[in-house]
């Protein structure tokens, strides 16, 4: 990752304070954020199949164990983001081999602007009034960095970039 971090140190500050509020309770807001990323693309509800089973809704998807230990590893890289704001690089090589994963399993890139917009559409729910357009910013900022980093394990360089 760029080492001139966007984020400023107040942009940081709302960050942190942020997700204090909803890292307590990772499965409950991270039900909120799949339940909208899957009311915005239905069509994503496929890329999630365990044991090659296919589920027949997003609420069979919603309440699955599986897809519940994907949402908690989806807050986990959140909360490794969030806890490394001063220094997102050490995590480049982990959020470039995610993005590896997710492309393997044919998630497209476009689908990761979604996947933003639900995530923001979490932290207005969860955070109700103190969801301010700094914060929104900041969190903008931050998911940005991050998919960028994972957008890289799409691409494959060559050696010495």
């Amino acid at each position: 990752m760029e080492s001139g971090m966007p984020l400023s140190g107040g942009q940081r500050a709302l960050i942190r304070e942020s997700w204090q509020r909803v890292s307590g309770s990772p499965v409950q807001h991270g039900l909120v954020l799949f339940t909208r990323l899957f009311d915005l693309d239905p069509d994503l509800l496929p890329l999630f199949q365990y044991n090659y089973k296919q589920f027949a809704s997003p609420q069979e998807c919603l309440s699955a164990p599986e897809f519940l230990d994907h949402i908690r590893k989806v807050m986990l890289v959140i909360d490794a983001a969030v806890s490394h704001l001063e220094n997102l690089s050490c995590l480049e090589e982990y959020l470039c081999n995610l993005g590896k994963k997710h492309q393997a399993v044919g998630v497209k890139v476009e689908s990761f602007s979604t996947v933003g917009e639900s995530l923001l559409y979490m932290l207005e729910k969860c955070l109700g009034a103190a969801f301010s357009p700094e914060v929104q910013e900041a969190w903008t900022e931050l998911y940005n960095a991050v998919v960028k980093a994972m957008q890289r394990g799409w691409e494959t360089l060559p050696e010495g970039d």
